[in-house]
């Protein structure tokens, strides 16, 4: 069993980033030397060959497996949207992870469908973080413990773990945290979340525009920044992230706010995403942007926008698919089929 370091301060987190674990080396090159034996031209299966590799280099072990994919949707409430920038009310936070719950929602459905667990994870959904206009959205303890839980809650035997979220208001905390960390216009992060219209976007970039500005002096990195303007959800996909990481699990990011939760990774260690992939591109504007600059190109895309972790789990048949083909076709030896001349 892994065992994970003590967390108590931001600074600690920082130390852990400082020295994470890399790549099995040997895991890619015994996936690299395999896969031109297999029955196929060379490269054919194109971005699946990569994905198989992908898989056991950050599982550390060949074969790769795909048995045992895991969910977490880690729901939390923001007090920003007090000011007015959701379509909906704080309280369709815990009315959703009653459904998700019960099995009424999108995730369950498609996690049944994969063939992924699914967990749910409440964030203190009676204590929403402050509005980030007025004060940090959390302290160092409350943003430390939401990371330390994320960091703990994943399973070393998972074989993938999908990180999701729900949490009314949690789209404007994503667009805060990446105009914080790359700049440009409040408003080229800002999109209509749960359904804002033209006028509504608006008001949610002057919102954002304002919180950034606010605390600009006292955000050094993306640990900061993710204290004062993100929320629990957000930091325990932080810690899932990086308990992944040293627990030798590979990790299915899913939209805007899952992945805009992990941007603030690099900026401490910039492998720090190396084990991860982003199931789907979001319709929310600012994802395509995040994307671009962490250098990700996301596996589908489909024009969804649900979050829930929907995208990443959806993504998950791309990975089985990927690590049955690299596992089980005949190679052209075993399959008595010549291969190319050289």
């Amino acid at each position: 069993m892994t065992k994970l370091p003590t967390i108590v301060t931001l600074d600690d987190v920082r130390q852990v980033l400082s020295d994470l674990p890399g790549p099995d080396v040997e895991a890619a090159r015994t996936a690299q030397a395999r896969e031109p034996q297999l029955t196929k031209p060379a490269g054919s299966l194109g971005r699946l060959e990569q994905l198989a590799a992908w898989t056991a280099t950050w599982q550390g072990r060949y074969p790769p497996r795909m048995k045992t994919p895991n969910a977490h949707v880690f729901a939390g409430n923001h007090g920003i949207v007090k000011q007015g920038v959701s379509a909906f009310p704080s309280e369709v936070t815990k009315q959703m992870v009653a459904n998700f719950e019960h099995g009424g929602a999108a995730i369950n459905q498609i996690c049944k469908s994969v063939g992924v667990g699914l967990c749910v994870e409440r964030m203190d959904l009676d204590n929403p973080t402050q509005d980030f206009t007025e004060n940090p959205a959390m302290s160092e303890t409350e943003c430390v413990e939401a990371m330390a839980f994320g960091m703990n809650v994943v399973a070393a035997e998972s074989d993938v773990v999908c990180l999701g979220e729900m949490g009314i208001g949690n789209t404007t905390s994503a667009a805060a945290i990446c105009l914080a960390l790359y700049g440009g216009s409040a408003l080229s992060w800002a999109g209509p979340g749960t359904g804002l219209d033209k006028p509504g976007i608006g008001k949610k970039a002057e919102v954002i525009g304002i919180g950034v500005n606010t605390y600009k002096p006292y955000m050094q990195d993306g640990l900061d920044v993710l204290r004062c303007l993100g929320g629990r959800e957000l930091a325990a996909i932080a810690g899932a992230v990086i308990g992944a990481r040293l627990k030798q699990v590979p990790v299915m990011l899913d939209g805007y706010v899952s992945t805009a939760a992990a941007a603030v990774l690099p900026s401490i260690n910039k492998r720090a995403l190396d084990h991860c992939k982003v199931g789907h591109v979001s319709q929310e504007p600012g994802h395509k942007v995040l994307l671009e600059k962490l250098g990700k190109v996301a596996l589908l895309d489909q024009d969804m926008r649900l979050g829930e972790g929907t995208g990443a789990v959806l993504a998950v048949s791309l990975l089985k698919a990927a690590v049955a083909c690299h596992n089980d076709m005949a190679t052209f030896a075993e399959a008595g089929v010549s291969g190319k001349e050289g």
